[in-house]
């Protein structure tokens, strides 16, 4: 009689729990990397990139006096750009945070409901538009929505087994990601609701306070801090029904039948949720992570405006976990579970070729709110070594900062105390009588460069800087503009100051 072969079955580390993890992470780097070099970094990558490979002295001199919200990320990218300090090593933190996030998504769905669930809401994260803006992103918004997904699947299997241990380890992760930013504070909100919406015992409320706390008291030296630097944030306005819809658009997917079947699915979720493998059900645990933290900074910020849609990236989490939930409540009765499970992958790359415009357009240089790496080139194709070159605003000077190679050999006209030395982002300028001095002694074969922001020169804010309008008429009493070159969001003016360039006049603001 002949033996029947036995049925082969896949290793361990490609179960379903595995794959739910896995996948996810290995669709989130691929997108990640794709484009990750854009050719250009915007004013707030441009930030991270000059601060960071300053020397640990000067970077602490730096956050006494401005960004120290930020200096916990500074920090940890001063090690990673002093390999190569380029835009691809700058992005690559945020690239491989967001594929954490996306395998702690898969995680935290598979423990909450099965391994196909944790599949959908981890590739549901990972084509996420909204997200892949963040993940190519030098700043720190990737590696706050990455602790914020850690701490919550910490706070699950903290309840679950109601460890010591398990507390300590939750309290450690919220506070690390509080220091990276310190509105992912708002995440312990959204943790309480959860343990009430649950009902769970004293003893894990009990654990749960502690781990609050601590991360609390490790936090408020930053804060007290922060506050002192404010005025960082006082162009920010008072948002409204249009910011709070913007929101919602970014986290349900771009285009109306996504955002409608999303939304139809979170809200199955929240009306009729699956089983709960556990203590804790996963509406309970992902409904607060999309609404606590928005609602309560949009509260706040209708006092002190402090709402911005990246601030909030922590939060995105909640909403491909409640798709899931609810895609998993609809077909979870369905026979061919294989087939089901790959249906719902298949559904996902539908919505991921409908959002596929949106994510070309992600990986453009022109995607964020200017491209200094066109403005530098300018100059560096323009400009001979001796010039004289002049930035308004005065924080124009980081297109030097961000690529000095196009400014070697060129005279900076108004700086006083460089950037590092004055422990600022930007350097201090000379005053007035100083600059006039510097323009009268140009000879007539000086060649004078202007690095301006055309988003801002000639503007009502241009003329309230009084330190800028000033030096901008300064300019135009004794020097004559000769040409100019216009890219995106700046431009580069041949000036001619001395005997040779009549003064011209300033132009009249521009009605912004």
């Amino acid at each position: 009689m002949r033996r029947l072969s036995p049925v082969w079955r896949p290793p361990a580390w490609l179960s379903p729990a595995v794959l739910a993890v896995l996948v996810p992470a290995l669709v989130m780097l691929t997108l990640g990397l794709w484009g990750l070099d854009r050719g250009t970094m915007w004013r707030d990558e441009g930030a991270t990139f000059q601060v960071a490979r300053r020397s640990l002295p000067q970077i602490v001199h730096l956050l006494g006096r401005v960004d120290v919200v930020h200096g916990l990320y500074y920090l940890l990218m001063h090690p990673v750009l002093a390999v190569r300090p380029d835009e691809v090593t700058l992005r690559l933190p945020s690239v491989l945070a967001a594929a954490a996030t996306a395998a702690l998504v898969g995680a935290l769905g598979s423990r909450l409901v099965r391994p196909r669930a944790g599949l959908w809401a981890g590739l549901l994260y990972a084509v996420s538009p909204f997200v892949g803006h963040y993940a190519q992103e030098g700043r720190s918004y990737a590696l706050v929505a990455a602790g914020a997904a850690l701490a919550t699947w910490l706070l699950v299997r903290a309840v679950e087994r109601g460890s010591v241990r398990g507390w300590v380890a939750y309290g450690a992760v919220l506070a690390l990601t509080s220091l990276l930013h310190e509105f992912a504070v708002l995440l312990a909100a959204a943790h309480a609701v959860t343990l009430l919406w649950s009902r769970v015992r004293w003893p894990l409320w009990r654990g749960w306070g502690c781990a609050v706390l601590a991360a609390g008291a490790v936090l408020a030296p930053l804060v007290l801090v922060s506050r002192g630097q404010s005025e960082q944030v006082s162009w920010l306005r008072t948002p409204g029904p249009a910011e709070a819809e913007a929101l919602v658009r970014s986290f349900a997917g771009p285009g109306r039948p996504v955002q409608a079947v999303s939304l139809a699915l979170a809200a199955l979720a929240v009306v009729a949720p699956p089983r709960a493998r556990g203590p804790l059900g996963l509406s309970a645990v992902a409904l607060p992570l999309v609404v606590v933290p928005p609602v309560l900074l949009y509260a706040v910020s209708q006092r002190q405006p402090l709402f911005l849609d990246r601030y909030l990236l922590f939060c995105a989490a909640g909403m491909p976990l409640l798709v899931a939930a609810g895609a998993e409540r609809l077909l979870g009765g369905l026979p061919w579970r294989k087939t089901v499970a790959v249906a719902g992958v298949l559904a996902v790359g539908a919505a991921f070729a409908v959002q596929l415009p949106e994510q070309r357009r992600e990986r453009l240089p022109a995607s964020r709110g200017d491209q200094p790496a066109l403005v530098a080139a300018q100059v560096g194709r323009l400009a001979g070594p001796g010039d004289a070159v002049l930035f308004l605003p005065h924080y124009e000077r980081r297109v030097a900062l961000f690529y000095p190679r196009d400014f070697t050999g060129l005279r900076d006209l108004d700086l006083a105390v460089s950037p590092a030395a004055s422990g600022t982002l930007y350097g201090v300028d000379v005053g007035m009588a100083e600059l006039r001095s510097r323009l009268g002694r140009l000879s007539p074969g000086d060649r004078l460069w202007v690095v301006w922001d055309t988003t801002t020169v000639g503007s009502r804010w241009f003329r309230a800087q009084r330190a800028d309008f000033a030096k901008w008429q300064a300019l135009h009493g004794r020097c004559r503009e000769e040409a100019s070159v216009f890219v995106h969001g700046g431009a580069v003016s041949r000036y001619i100051c001395g005997r040779q360039g009549s003064p011209t006049s300033p132009p009249p603001p521009s009605p912004r």
